[in-house]
C-alpha cells in the first residue's frame, strides 16, 4: 500500500517517509513502475543535525532506486534527480571536489553537479566537531525559505556567490589550500549572517560552537592551517592539511562541550556495494 522506510533500524517518522516516497515517485514515473519499495537507510553520524545527512541519504537513494527500477541514468541526469530529494545530494553523488551548477530551466534538469578535481589533487582533512547529537529545531529547507522571504541581506548573499565560486575554482586549480580555507570560512560566515538577519532570527550555534570558532582562530594565529565551516546547524567542521590532523584533533577535542570528533578525507563517489537481486 505504501513505501516502507527504516532509518537507523527503526521505522522512519512519517515526515521522513513521505519525503522519501515523493522522491521514489519521481523514479517510478521515469521507469513506468507502480510498485512500492522498502528503503533501509542508516547514518554513522547524527541525523538532521546540520551534517548533510539528507544529502548523503538522497545521493545513495538516487543511485539505489534508479538501479532497482532498471534505470541507468547518465551522471548529469542522476545528479539532477538527486537534487530534487535534497539540494546538496546533487554534489554528494561525486567524490573529491565538486561544482554545483544552478541551471536556468524551470524543470531544474540543468541544475546538477559535476566533478572539478580528484581528492588527490589537493589532499585535505575535515574534522567534524559534534556539539549536539539531536536534530535541529528548524530544518535547512524551512530556514532557507525564511531567509529568502525576510532577510535584508538575501540579494547580496546571492549576488556575491558567483565571485566566490570563481575564486574557489581557481584556488583548487592552483592547489592553494590557504585560499580554499579562507574562501570557505568567509562563505560560511556570510551564510550565517544571512540567517541571523532573518525574522525570526535563525541561530543554529550553541556555546560550544562559539568556543570552537575562537579556538580555531587561536590555532591558526599560532601557525596551524585550519579554517571553520558550518552548515545550518551547531556542528563545526574544520578543514586542514592531512599532516596537521592529529595535532588539531587533540586540540579541538579538549574544547569544553565537544561530544565527539569525526575525521575524514574527501569522500569517494556514490557506489553500489551489493548487487540488486
Amino acid at each position: 500500500e505504501t513505501d516502507r522506510v527504516t532509518l537507523d533500524g527503526a521505522p522512519a517518522p512519517e515526515k521522513a517517509r513521505a519525503r522519501v516516497s515523493r522522491f521514489l515517485d519521481l523514479v517510478r514515473d521515469r521507469a513506468g513502475l507502480r510498485q512500492r519499495a522498502e528503503v533501509r537507510t542508516r547514518n554513522d553520524f547524527p541525523t538532521g543535525a546540520g551534517l548533510a545527512s539528507s544529502a548523503s541519504g538522497f545521493a545513495a537513494l538516487a543511485l539505489a532506486a534508479t538501479r532497482a527500477a532498471g534505470l541507468d541514468l547518465p551522471s548529469p541526469a542522476l545528479s539532477a534527480l538527486a537534487r530534487q530529494g535534497s539540494g546538496s545530494a546533487a554534489r554528494s553523488l561525486h567524490g573529491g571536489y565538486v561544482e554545483m551548477f544552478h541551471g536556468e530551466r524551470p524543470d531544474g534538469e540543468d541544475a546538477y553537479a559535476a566533478p572539478v578535481a580528484e581528492a588527490s589533487h589537493l589532499p585535505l582533512e575535515v574534522l567534524v566537531c559534534i556539539t549536539h547529537e539531536g536534530p535541529k529545531d528548524t530544518g535547512s529547507t524551512e530556514g532557507m525559505v525564511r531567509s529568502a522571504e525576510t532577510a535584508p541581506y538575501w540579494d547580496a548573499w546571492v549576488h556575491t556567490a558567483p565571485a566566490d565560486l570563481a575564486a574557489m575554482r581557481d584556488a583548487i586549480g592552483r592547489r592553494d589550500l590557504e585560499a580554499v580555507g579562507e574562501i570557505t570560512e568567509h562563505s560560511c560566515f556570510k551564510m550565517h549572517a544571512l540567517m541571523l538577519a532573518s525574522r525570526p532570527a535563525l541561530l543554529y550555534w550553541n556555546d560550544t560552537t562559539v568556543r570552537l570558532i575562537h579556538r580555531v582562530r587561536e590555532l591558526r594565529d599560532a601557525g596551524t592551517p585550519a579554517w571553520v565551516t558550518m552548515d545550518a546547524g551547531p556542528q563545526v567542521k574544520v578543514i586542514t592539511a592531512p599532516e596537521h590532523g592529529d595535532d588539531l584533533a587533540a586540540a579541538l577535542g579538549e574544547v569544553p562541550g565537544v561530544l565527539r570528533l569525526l575525521r575524514t578525507p574527501l569522500g569517494p563517489a556514490v557506489r553500489i556495494v551489493e548487487p540488486t537481486p
